[in-house]
């Protein structure tokens, strides 16, 4: 007998019972992003930082010194594990992990008076610059933060955290009336 097997996504359970129009700050989740996680070998690392920049319609994200997280919504995840197996053996090693990933997008006015509720890091626009990102603790879990606008930030979290996140981050966005939804 054949299974059936249905795909869903980790928040699907937490989402039901929010506005389905955003607020001015607003939490999208992500519905099927690509997620790749790219390190580059030794002495290769300018190379695979040129090679990541050059890619068109993916985000590159720092994680640290040669490695970085390329996330697309566009672009399938045949067509960048090929563009990364060009890169060649000798340069970089990477892993699609889009099946263990969870991209949240957050944005709004006071977006930095939310994130700073659950993080310790320095968001002001001076210091944290669009296109920036870095790997920090957000509710102290582990996770990958991006600013991609002027008010606006992506976080990158592991599968098995995003629930736990999610609920963090839409309770301290409750004052500012923090809508949540797919975008």
């Amino acid at each position: 007998m054949p299974v059936t097997f249905t795909a869903r996504h980790v928040l699907e359970d937490h989402i039901s019972g929010f506005e389905a129009t955003p607020n001015p700050h607003h939490l999208a989740i992500l519905r099927s992003p690509v997620v790749f996680s790219v390190l580059a070998h030794a002495g290769h690392e300018s190379d695979v930082e040129e090679a990541l920049d050059n890619l068109e319609d993916v985000h590159v994200r720092v994680c640290g010194p040669g490695e970085w997280l390329v996330v697309s919504e566009t672009v399938p995840a045949d067509t960048i594990a090929r563009q990364l197996a060009d890169l060649g053996a000798a340069g970089a090693s990477f892993v699609d992990q889009s099946d263990g990933r969870v991209v949240l997008r957050i944005q709004g006015p006071k977006v930095r008076a939310i994130l700073a509720k659950c993080m310790a890091l320095d968001l002001h626009s001076d210091l944290f610059e669009i296109g920036q990102s870095t790997n920090c603790q957000i509710c102290h879990v582990a996770a990958n933060l991006a600013r991609t606008g002027h008010d606006a930030f992506e976080i990158t979290v592991m599968r098995s955290f995003a629930g736990f996140l999610f609920d963090e981050v839409c309770a301290m966005g409750r004052e500012f009336a923090l809508t949540a939804g797919f975008a």
